[in-house]
């Protein structure tokens, strides 16, 4: 018996969707085999490495005005150039389980910075531990210079705590909300001062500023520094519940089972934090492929993006139109609206995201225009004054070039019409599609239908 409506909705789930290319493969191997592919491929993946390492900030922060200004605009630059590398690297990958978890932990530990290698380093760690251990990972991120100058623990000082850094540490990257007190976050606070970088972007800790005295953080008192009051955190099952909550969430349905959330709180738990075994915990529980959980998540415009491009194999002449679709769709890779991240789910939907969601993708499979006016913000700005024209800019043709032949050629000759549409949409075909798809009389303007529908917009 095939397991190939099983392996495509596990590929949809723990990376970006199943091309045709595998078919064939998808139907010769077992579902416990294709989970084990998933993982040995999430092991050949490459760091990102655009920007240099070493800058001194502190002397261009000294510099004059138009150094500033060269410094700023360099930055932009830089994080546009890591925005893009980043979609590439999602659209080219055969590691997409690693590539789609670092878009979790990515959203998880959300964090903006103006200094595009700081950036960098935050990405390539969460990388690097997207399938490791949670404990090591946010030990590191903890320490990042993104990340402690975004949440001001630069400036948490030995009698001048600044609570911001601990609380979110609690709130939003471990054990939850209600799970702590605000004496806790107090405490901890006091935990974490010390906690900086240099000037050229590597984790100092500062004696003179750190407080040493005696902390009482979650009922246990001593002389806690930063590593004591996470190792704490991860002690608490509260925080193998609240990430096990948050990945059924992101990997299952947006509604939780709280039977099968604690199941995957006990595997994590029991495996110390550890992340690989409790993903294959859930692509291998037989619940992850029940009727309920297929078809039922609205997925990211990166998501989305990221699928087209690897089903059609797109080229971008133009690759800052691929900026464009994350900014008309509402996710900026590296720009998260707050420390919470993207809450996700039906939030993705609004009037303005779902027009430019509908016509985006018949737009790059048919290398049309699109009217991107109303969607810059002053962010932008700079940006789009290194276009020759704004104009351009705002309502521009999309050069792009999907690889028809290689699509068309790959559909397995058995396949007919309804079959090719069940295969693309991971939702069971609705009566308008299954007419439209009745009535097509080419292919490649069917599966342009299907890309344009709004189950396409499902995963």
């Amino acid at each position: 018996m095939s397991n190939i409506k099983q392996i495509k909705h596990l590929t949809a789930r723990a990376g970006f969707g199943m091309s045709f290319d595998n078919y064939a493969a998808g139907e010769k191997i077992s579902l416990k085999q294709a989970v084990k592919e998933l993982f040995k491929s999430a092991d050949d993946y490459q760091s990102i490495k655009l920007v240099k390492e070493g800058t001194d900030y502190s002397m261009i922060a000294k510099g004059d005005e138009n150094t500033r200004k060269m410094f700023i605009q360099q930055q932009r630059e830089e994080e546009r150039n890591l925005n893009l590398a980043w979609i590439t690297q999602m659209s080219a990958t055969k590691a997409q389980l690693r590539e789609k978890m670092t878009l979790f932990w990515n959203n998880h530990f959300a964090c903006r910075s103006n200094n595009a290698l700081f950036t960098q380093q935050l990405n390539n760690m969460q990388r690097d531990n997207a399938l490791g251990n949670f404990r090591t990972m946010t030990l590191e991120i903890s320490k990042s210079p993104a990340m402690l100058q975004f949440l001001n623990n630069q400036q948490n000082l030995k009698n001048h705590p600044n609570e911001n850094f601990a609380r979110e540490v609690m709130e939003l990257f471990t054990i939850g909300r209600g799970n702590y007190t605000e004496q806790d976050v107090k405490e901890s606070a006091r935990a974490f001062t010390g906690w900086g970088f240099n000037r050229t972007g590597e984790f100092v800790l500062r004696p003179f500023v750190h407080d040493g005295g005696q902390k009482t953080f979650l009922g246990k008192t001593g002389n806690f520094n930063g590593e004591d009051i996470i190792n704490m955190l991860l002690e608490k099952k509260e925080t193998a519940h609240f990430i096990s909550n948050k990945l059924y969430k992101y990997l299952v349905n947006e509604i939780p089972d709280p039977a099968h959330v604690n199941e995957m709180a006990d595997v994590f738990y029991n495996s110390n934090y550890e992340i690989k075994p409790l993903l294959e915990f859930v692509f291998n529980a037989d619940w992850f492929y029940d009727d309920k959980n297929t078809g039922n998540l609205i997925k990211s415009p990166v998501e989305l993006i990221v699928g087209i491009n690897r089903q059609f194999s797109v080229s971008y002449q133009r690759p800052d139109i691929l900026f464009q679709f994350q900014r008309a769709l509402g996710q900026v890779l590296f720009n998260p609206p707050n420390v919470a991240g993207w809450p996700g789910g039906r939030n993705w939907i609004d009037s303005s995201s779902l027009m430019y969601r509908i016509k985006i993708p018949s737009t790059i499979l048919n290398g049309g225009v699109i009217d991107f006016t109303g969607k810059t913000d002053p962010d932008d700005e700079a940006f789009i004054a290194t276009m020759h024209n704004r104009q351009e800019a705002v309502n521009t043709r999309v050069q792009a070039q999907p690889d028809w032949n290689k699509f068309l050629t790959a559909i397995p000759k058995e396949l007919n019409k309804t079959s090719i549409a069940q295969f693309m949409l991971e939702p069971k075909l609705s009566n308008t599609l299954i007419n439209t798809i009745n009535q097509s009389t080419d292919i490649k303007a069917m599966v342009v239908e299907l890309v344009s529908s709004p189950e396409y917009q499902l995963c």
